[in-house]
Protein backbone atom coordinates (compact mmCIF):
# COMPACT_ATOMS: atom_id res chain seq x y z
CA UNK A 1 0.00 0.00 0.00
CA UNK A 2 1.11 3.56 -0.70
CA UNK A 3 1.36 5.93 2.25
CA UNK A 4 0.57 9.61 1.70
CA UNK A 5 1.15 12.78 3.72
CA UNK A 6 -0.46 16.12 2.85
CA UNK A 7 0.98 19.56 3.60
CA UNK A 8 0.81 23.17 2.51
CA UNK A 9 -2.60 24.29 3.69
CA UNK A 10 -3.27 27.57 5.42
CA UNK A 11 -5.32 30.73 5.57
CA UNK A 12 -5.54 32.80 2.42
CA UNK A 13 -7.69 35.67 1.21
CA UNK A 14 -10.16 35.18 -1.60
CA UNK A 15 -8.39 35.52 -4.93
CA UNK A 16 -5.13 34.27 -3.48
CA UNK A 17 -3.10 31.14 -4.14
CA UNK A 18 -1.77 28.14 -2.26
CA UNK A 19 0.23 25.09 -3.26
CA UNK A 20 -0.45 21.79 -1.56
CA UNK A 21 2.00 18.89 -1.51
CA UNK A 22 1.32 15.17 -1.23
CA UNK A 23 4.39 13.07 -0.48
CA UNK A 24 4.09 9.38 -1.20
CA UNK A 25 6.05 6.38 -0.01
CA UNK A 26 5.81 2.69 -0.74
CA UNK A 27 6.76 0.28 -3.48
CA UNK A 28 4.30 1.56 -6.08
CA UNK A 29 4.35 5.25 -5.20
CA UNK A 30 5.80 6.35 -8.56
CA UNK A 31 3.34 4.39 -10.69
CA UNK A 32 -0.04 4.97 -9.06
CA UNK A 33 -2.69 7.51 -9.91
CA UNK A 34 -2.78 10.20 -7.20
CA UNK A 35 -5.78 12.35 -6.54
CA UNK A 36 -6.62 15.37 -4.42
CA UNK A 37 -9.88 15.39 -2.54
CA UNK A 38 -11.58 17.86 -0.24
CA UNK A 39 -14.26 17.80 2.39
CA UNK A 40 -16.01 20.92 3.59
CA UNK A 41 -17.97 20.95 6.86
CA UNK A 42 -21.27 19.14 6.44
CA UNK A 43 -20.46 18.03 2.90
CA UNK A 44 -19.43 14.81 1.24
CA UNK A 45 -15.78 14.39 0.33
CA UNK A 46 -15.22 15.11 -3.37
CA UNK A 47 -12.38 14.50 -5.79
CA UNK A 48 -11.04 17.72 -7.23
CA UNK A 49 -8.09 16.56 -9.34
CA UNK A 50 -6.04 13.49 -10.20
CA UNK A 51 -2.93 12.65 -12.19
CA UNK A 52 -1.53 9.44 -13.68
CA UNK A 53 2.12 8.44 -13.64
CA UNK A 54 2.52 9.70 -17.22
CA UNK A 55 0.83 13.05 -16.56
CA UNK A 56 -2.76 12.61 -17.72
CA UNK A 57 -5.08 14.66 -15.54
CA UNK A 58 -8.63 14.97 -14.28
CA UNK A 59 -10.27 18.07 -12.82
CA UNK A 60 -13.65 18.61 -11.26
CA UNK A 61 -15.67 21.27 -13.07
CA UNK A 62 -15.63 23.47 -9.96
CA UNK A 63 -11.83 23.87 -10.08
CA UNK A 64 -11.03 23.71 -13.80
CA UNK A 65 -8.98 26.69 -14.97
CA UNK A 66 -8.12 27.56 -11.35
CA UNK A 67 -6.33 24.48 -9.97
CA UNK A 68 -3.41 22.63 -11.51
CA UNK A 69 -2.13 19.21 -10.49
CA UNK A 70 1.42 18.06 -11.19
CA UNK A 71 3.84 15.44 -9.97
CA UNK A 72 7.59 15.16 -9.46
CA UNK A 73 8.37 11.46 -9.52
CA UNK A 74 11.96 12.08 -8.42
CA UNK A 75 10.60 13.54 -5.19
CA UNK A 76 7.60 11.19 -4.96
CA UNK A 77 5.43 14.29 -4.60
CA UNK A 78 2.20 15.44 -6.20
CA UNK A 79 1.31 19.13 -6.06
CA UNK A 80 -1.98 20.98 -6.26
CA UNK A 81 -1.53 24.59 -7.28
CA UNK A 82 -4.67 26.48 -6.34
CA UNK A 83 -5.21 29.94 -7.82
CA UNK A 84 -8.10 32.40 -7.65
CA UNK A 85 -9.26 30.77 -4.45
CA UNK A 86 -12.90 31.25 -3.50
CA UNK A 87 -14.72 31.01 -0.19
CA UNK A 88 -16.25 27.73 -1.42
CA UNK A 89 -12.77 26.19 -1.65
CA UNK A 90 -12.53 26.16 2.15
CA UNK A 91 -12.16 22.52 3.18
CA UNK A 92 -9.79 19.89 4.46
CA UNK A 93 -7.78 18.62 1.50
CA UNK A 94 -6.61 15.04 1.27
CA UNK A 95 -4.66 13.01 -1.23
CA UNK A 96 -5.22 9.36 -2.03
CA UNK A 97 -4.74 6.82 -4.80
CA UNK A 98 -7.87 6.30 -6.90
CA UNK A 99 -8.13 3.13 -8.98
CA UNK A 100 -8.13 5.30 -12.11
CA UNK A 101 -8.51 8.94 -13.10
CA UNK A 102 -12.29 8.77 -13.03
CA UNK A 103 -12.75 6.13 -10.33
CA UNK A 104 -14.46 6.89 -7.03
CA UNK A 105 -12.63 4.03 -5.31
CA UNK A 106 -9.33 4.59 -3.55
CA UNK A 107 -6.60 2.21 -2.48
CA UNK A 108 -4.90 3.96 0.42
CA UNK A 109 -5.82 4.85 3.96
CA UNK A 110 -7.03 8.41 4.41
CA UNK A 111 -4.54 10.69 6.14
CA UNK A 112 -5.15 13.74 8.32
CA UNK A 113 -5.39 16.10 5.39
CA UNK A 114 -4.43 19.75 5.34
CA UNK A 115 -6.82 22.59 6.13
CA UNK A 116 -7.39 25.31 3.54
CA UNK A 117 -9.35 28.31 4.71
CA UNK A 118 -10.28 31.11 2.32
CA UNK A 119 -11.35 34.36 3.92
CA UNK A 120 -13.19 37.32 2.41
Amino acid sequence: QVQLVESGGGLVQAGGSLRLSCTASGRRSKSVVVGWYRQAPGKVREKVAAITSDGSTYYADSVKDRFSISRDNAKNTVYLQMNSLQLEDTAVYYCNTPWSLDSDYVSSTWGRGTQVTVSS
